[in-house]
């Protein structure tokens, strides 16, 4: 992830340049416009009807032009948005992964320290009630989206819990459906989940930490450890 992010700034300056002449090109075919539209006015009466319908159509190609130009610059915004978005998403699910694997580890050094044993037994009964009381629900009422997978791994438990969507926070058309486990629009590349049964069925690549798409079939995590059960 960092390895992409270091050409980040190089993409957007490259993206931001390309707006700036997709905008210099529309003013330009704008005063084009304006001086054809005057020489019409000016010179109308004197025209053949041919000569008429000629210019007409010089000013209408320059209108498309200006719309092409316009419709490039959207395409391209909308592209550099999502190359963020990417990047933020894929930044994301790493910082979940590593305090997942630094929770771990913390755990196992508790039990592996012979001086904390005591401690960690004296300490269980404690953390048991607190788990009921306030800080649990503050936890389930931040995420009121997150789904937890029945009988589900601990990991992936923690994926779900510590998830981008819960720090982009970002605002979401409510006639637009959701997908994946992060509960957002489609956006950028996202791969299917061939359990036909599978009740969210698209993903976003970052999300299921895929950059590109794998070979043969692919199930999500959640079907993954449904599959495991059965089995």
């Amino acid at each position: 992830s960092l390895a992409g992010i270091e050409n980040l700034p190089c993409e957007l300056q490259r993206n931001f340049q390309l707006m700036r002449e997709l905008d210099q090109r529309t003013e330009d075919k704008k005063a084009e416009i304006d001086s054809l539209a005057a020489e019409y006015i000016e010179s109308v009466k004197n025209m053949l009807p041919e000569e008429r319908v000629e210019h007409l159509k010089k000013i209408q190609s320059a209108y498309s032009k200006c719309k092409e130009y316009s419709d490039d610059k959207v395409q391209l915004a909308m592209q550099t948005y999502e190359m963020v978005d990417k990047h933020i998403r894929r930044l994301d699910a790493d910082l979940a992964r590593f305090e997942a694997d630094l929770k771990d580890k913390l755990e196992g050094s508790d039990f592996e320290t012979p001086g904390s044993r005591s401690l960690k037994k004296g300490r269980s009964q404690k953390d048991k009630r607190s788990s009921r009381g306030r800080g649990r629900r503050t936890s389930e009422e931040d995420t009121p989206k997150k789904k937890k997978l029945k009988g589900g791994s601990e990991f992936a438990d923690t994926i779900l819990s510590v998830h981008p969507s819960d720090v982009l926070d970002m605002p979401v058309d409510p006639n637009e459906p959701t997908y994946c486990l992060c509960h957002q629009v489609s956006y950028g590349e996202m791969i299917g989940c061939d359990n036909p049964d599978c009740p969210i069925e698209w993903f976003h690549f970052a999300c299921v930490d895929l950059t590109t798409k794998p070979k043969g079939k692919w199930f999500c995590p959640r079907c993954v450890q449904e599959r495991k059960k059965k089995k």
